[in-house]
């Protein structure tokens, strides 16, 4: 429940819409996982006004969390982000495992792809800050990611999310987009030496017949 009470927190105070939520965890028991709020909605570089002079918009920065918690199996983590994903009415949960890019001849995209899975984004530069980080582990789970592999959930959710505005039959979700606990999905088996990707569907309707 900690992750579903996090978001929900953090989306009263701030006031915007949701675009993403993700989570990226090193597969060693007890190490603290990132979780990283993607907001929607922008804000000007400044306060400062100037006659005739248009101001350009600019992202808001994401929130990204460090959460500390006692685990020993990544399933804990499955089971967390399913419960989020469901009580906020994604219509999906993606698993990707992403083996250690501190190798010979890895390519440089997933260097580039674990530096972003943990709120680093060297290549945007100092004119401004891309993620607000709360989580002093930062650097040291990034590397513990590149000699270990990672693995990153990743969901879009309806409340409190950008996607209440798209239209969707879907018998599970409840008035606000929400769904009450349990969630009925299942985790599945983790494979640390699997890379690739997962997808939990949580939407369903019956509203579709064939005749």
């Amino acid at each position: 429940m900690e992750i579903f009470d996090t978001i929900r927190a953090h989306a009263s105070a701030m006031h915007l819409p949701l675009y993403a939520v993700s989570l990226s965890a090193v597969p060693k028991a007890g190490t603290p996982v990132l979780l990283m709020l993607h907001w929607h909605g922008f804000l000007r570089a400044s306060a400062f006004k100037l006659a005739g002079v248009s101001l350009p918009p600019r992202p808001v920065a994401g929130s990204a969390l460090q959460i500390n918690a006692s685990w020993d199996r990544m399933e804990y983590w499955d089971r967390e982000a399913l419960d989020a994903a469901w009580q906020l009415g994604a219509w999906d949960l993606e698993r990707t495992n992403h083996r250690p890019w501190w190798r010979l001849n890895a390519p440089l995209g997933e260097a580039l792809a674990c530096h972003q899975a943990f709120g680093a984004y060297a290549d945007c530069g100092d004119d401004g800050a891309t993620v607000i980080m709360e989580a002093p582990d930062q650097a040291v789970l990034m590397e513990m990611a590149a000699q270990y592999g990672y693995v990153r959930w990743l969901f879009r959710p309806r409340a409190t999310g950008l996607w209440r505005e798209i239209p969707q039959d879907d018998d599970t979700l409840a008035p606000g987009d929400t769904r009450p606990l349990p969630c009925p999905v299942l985790p599945r088996p983790y494979d640390r030496h699997r890379a690739g990707r997962d997808v939990y569907r949580l939407s369903h309707t019956t509203r579709f017949s064939m005749k």
